[in-house]
This record gives C-alpha cells, sequence and structure tokens, in this order.
C-alpha cells in the first residue's frame, strides 16, 4: 500500500467512525497487520457439495440418495482438478469420532495434491447461558481446534447462535465470554477463529461490536458475502473486509429491499478486498439450490481469472 493508498483508507476510516456512534467501538479494533499488496488465494467449501457427501451427526440423511456422491478425498481431488489453491473442509462431513489418524492421513493426502487445507467450520452456539450445552459447545470449539491443528488448517469458523429467550444484547456478552476463552485455547494451537455474519447478524455493524471486546490476536472475521441483509450488503463487506482472516464468495446477495436474492457483482466484491490488502483466502461457497457438478466449474472458472 503505498502512501496515498493508506490515506485514503484511514481518512475514509476516521470519518466513518466520526459519523456513527456505534463505530466508537470498532474503531478500538485493529485490523489484521498486512503489509504489501493484496494476495488472494482461490479455494472451495465442501458445503458447496452438502447434498452430495454421506450423512453424519450434523448432516441427517436426505430422503433421496445423492446421485453424485461424495467423500473428503474426492473432494480434494475435485479442488485439485479445477486448479483451487485450497480446501475448505466442513466439519459437518466428517465420520463421526473419527480417530486423530483419519485428519493426519487426510492432511498428508491433501499435501501430495498440492492443495492446502484452508480452514474448517463448525456450527456452534455461543448464545447459550451457563450450563451443560453451553460447556458443549465451548468443548466442542475445542475439539474441533484440535483437530484443525492435526489437519493443518490455520483456521475455523465459528458462529454467534440464537437464543430466543434472552434479549440480543444478553446473548452477545455469553458470544464475547465464549469467543474470549476458545481464542485463548486457539491460540495455543496457533489457530484463527473467524466470527461470520451468521445467525443472528445480519451487518457489519453487529459484527464488528462482537469482535471489538475480545484481546485475541487469533480472532477476526470469516467474511461472507452472501449473508449481510442490510440496504447495501456490498457496503458492510467493505467494513468487514480489514478484519478478515478468511472470506467466503456466494454468488447471491440478498439487499434487504429486495424479496429476492440477486446475482452478486463477483469483481466488485474481489475489487473489495483488493482495495483493503486482503491477503489470504477466499473460497467460493455455492449456496444456490442448484446442481454444484454443473455450476461450480464456472464460477471457480470465474473467479481464478478475478483473484
Amino acid at each position: 500500500m503505498n502512501r496515498r493508498q493508506f490515506l485514503v483508507r484511514t481518512s475514509a476510516l476516521l470519518g466513518a467512525c466520526a459519523s456513527s456512534p456505534i463505530l466508537s467501538t470498532a474503531r478500538a479494533i485493529p485490523p489484521m497487520p498486512r503489509t504489501g499488496a493484496a494476495r488472494l488465494l482461490l479455494s472451495l467449501a465442501a458445503y458447496s457439495f452438502r447434498n452430495s457427501f454421506p450423512p453424519t451427526s450434523e448432516k441427517p440423511a436426505s430422503t433421496t440418495a445423492p446421485a453424485r456422491p461424495m467423500h473428503m478425498e474426492g473432494f480434494i481431488d475435485y479442488c485439485a482438478e479445477h486448479q483451487c489453491d485450497g480446501a475448505e473442509l466442513t466439519s459437518y462431513y466428517f465420520p463421526k469420532d473419527a480417530p486423530d489418524s483419519y485428519f493426519t492421513n487426510l492432511r498428508r493426502y491433501a499435501f501430495l495434491k498440492g492443495i492446502a487445507i484452508s480452514g474448517t467450520a463448525i456450527g456452534n452456539n455461543f448464545s447459550l447461558p451457563s450450563g451443560d450445552k453451553r460447556s458443549a459447545e465451548i468443548a466442542r470449539c475445542k475439539l474441533w481446534i484440535d483437530r484443525a491443528a492435526l489437519l493443518g488448517a490455520p483456521h475455523i469458523r465459528v458462529f454467534a447462535g440464537h437464543n430466543k429467550d434472552l434479549p440480543r444484547d444478553e446473548a452477545d456478552k455469553l458470544v464475547i465470554a465464549a469467543l474470549e476463552e476458545c481464542c485463548d485455547y486457539a491460540g495455543s494451537k496457533g489457530i484463527f477463529l473467524g466470527l461470520e455474519n451468521h445467525d443472528a447478524i445480519g451487518n457489519a455493524e453487529h459484527l464488528l461490536k462482537l469482535i471489538s471486546p475480545v484481546r485475541s490476536p487469533w480472532l477476526g472475521v470469516n467474511l461472507d458475502s452472501g449473508n449481510f441483509h442490510t440496504e447495501d450488503p456490498y457496503a458492510d463487506f467493505a467494513r468487514c473486509a480489514p478484519y478478515a482472516v478468511n472470506v467466503q464468495l456466494k454468488t447471491e446477495v440478498f439487499p434487504s429491499a429486495s424479496k429476492q436474492p440477486l446475482p452478486a457483482d463477483l469483481p466488485r466484491l474481489v475489487r473489495i478486498l483488493r482495495e483493503n490488502g486482503y491477503q489470504g483466502f477466499t473460497a467460493l461457497e455455492l449456496e444456490e439450490k442448484t446442481d454444484p457438478y454443473t455450476a461450480v466449474p464456472a464460477v471457480l472458472a470465474q473467479l481464478r481469472k478475478l483473484l
């Protein structure tokens, strides 16, 4: 980043902070300490093929068998065949109670294919009050931190979760406390946690408010382009980009004024990442209800050119 770019970005950030009292909290968060030019690496999320993986404890069997079944090794093969730099291995699709050797063997398999395991993802709920259920959620997060270390995956996507029995402000305090505890453990293993704009988090303001109190260098944003439900999802995406430790690009956006999803402007999203100096993995996560074997190759080809 040259001096002019630095001044433009700094002025824009300070202007936004001054105009919004909510951002007075977010202002204290330092962006990810990156230097040099943007560097965007192409990854693919296993969630894109969610209906092709066998059922697990977190993914029950569907009413119909998948037309083209897939397993994790096959997904890594697919990523290699389509010239991806990495593969994002969603935790839902691993065998239940898999031994440590399963994860180390999968790490070896990916390495020999020239594929980095860019991260994994869990579907946790940190909005629960003290008790057995909350303890189980935190324990599961720590279990997957251990498994990420075995896989050689540097990042885990986590959620804030829901709690219909508490005001959102009270639930947010529970989320922050859980993030602090889990980030301490993740840091000891060299693993980043990325809080995704998901569940109750539909805008940049809320997302930054949740990560700002957590004083850990191992916490950032898992930036999902399809999960902002605001007037201008691209503006929210841009506000969170400096704090991203992983990015998931989707082919649709959901502006609040639209009753239907709109096609995502992928060149615009990539441009935002470049302007913010993002360096890291950018994973395609296909969420549309379509055949991924037909849709994914075309989007990957477009992203390869853009990235």
